[in-house]
């Protein structure tokens, strides 16, 4: 019976030295085989797995104690799928309560005012750990998958700075734009002058377009919203220059010429009265609302000075005066 005894002793004591050893290891900083380590979790991934993925990654520690600890803590299941980076000093415990709070790392892409929906594209496709899923889609192809076929897509995502998970779809970073950007719209045409010769919230994004191009001084915008509105009042054609650039496309080579004023296209506002069919940029939230709130002003010209402002006029006779002073240096 002795011998019996003993044994009970020998194989608790060894017991307790195993859950110390466990304890103190649970505790200790984790070894890198760099300095950061990074691992994205996809949904529905089994507890030994995302343990074989840290391992793969460069945590310098046995599988199946990551994995043990794992389904020891009874928080396996809630480890949440993302994406996450550890540095020196994680340990066993910290690496698991990162998991289960879903503290990701991550990345970010701006996207600009006044960039058109194939510069936001080509953004979009350098972004950082991006999953490129629509590299492959036309524009139209794009819209569709959003829910929106036959919409073309200028001017209805958002011009904003996107954090997303790593590994995430380039589609769910547009599908946030363009909820924000109808989420603007519809709060700009709410906020609107009683008196707009706009009809509809689509007519103010393609006015607020226009007025994000032609915009060089912030101050100015209401000022030269109010140009356009005036326009429009009596009928008289934009004539702006960033409409008939958008409607060159890939043919403009920076030099506006006499014979492309004159070409007529959908979007030559020189040619044809109105709106272009389409806004010709991504506007910001400041064009929207200097587009649905102009300043009040009887000004129907504008011309730039060669700073970023410009100089506004109400008759043709003070533009052009206004035309030879600044771009003419008469």
């Amino acid at each position: 019976m002795k011998w019996i005894v003993r044994l009970v002793i020998v194989l608790v004591i060894a017991a307790l030295g195993a859950a110390g050893a466990a304890a103190w290891w649970l505790q200790q900083p984790l070894k890198l085989s760099g300095e950061t380590v990074e691992l994205s979790i996809e949904q529905g991934e089994l507890p030994r797995d995302i343990a074989q993925g840290w391992v793969r990654a460069g945590v310098q520690a046995p599988r199946w104690a990551l994995y043990e600890w794992f389904r020891w803590s009874g928080k396996a299941k809630r480890i949440r799928a993302g994406s996450y980076e550890i540095g020196a000093g994680t340990t066993p415990v910290t690496l698991l309560e990162k998991m289960v709070r879903g503290d990701e790392t991550l990345a970010t892409v701006r996207l600009i005012e006044g960039w058109t929906f194939r510069q936001f594209r080509a953004e979009l496709a350098k972004a950082d750990a991006l999953k490129p899923t629509t590299a492959a889609m036309t524009d139209a192809q794009i819209m569709e998958a959003l829910g929106l076929p036959g919409m073309a897509p200028e001017g209805r995502f958002y011009p904003d700075t996107y954090a997303y998970s790593k590994g995430s779809a380039d589609l769910a970073v547009l599908k946030r734009a363009l909820r924000a950007m109808r989420q603007r719209v519809d709060e700009a045409w709410a906020a609107r002058a009683p008196d707009l010769p706009l009809r509809t919230p689509d007519e103010a994004l393609t006015l607020a377009s226009i007025v994000e191009k032609e915009t060089g001084a912030a101050a100015e915008r209401a000022r030269i919203a109010a140009v356009f509105v005036n326009r429009l009042r009596i009928g008289m054609p934009l004539q702006t220059d960033p409409t008939v650039i958008y409607g060159l496309g890939e043919a403009f080579d920076g030099n506006l010429r006499k014979r492309d004023l004159q070409t007529d296209t959908p979007y030559n506002t020189y040619t044809r009265p109105g709106l272009p069919p389409t806004p010709i940029a991504m506007p910001g939230a400041a064009s929207l609302r200097a587009t649905v709130k102009p300043e009040a002003s009887k000004a129907l010209y504008f011309v730039a000075r060669g700073d970023g402002s410009s100089e506004f006029s109400e008759t043709l006779a003070e533009h052009n005066r206004a035309v030879n002073k600044y771009q003419r240096g008469r």
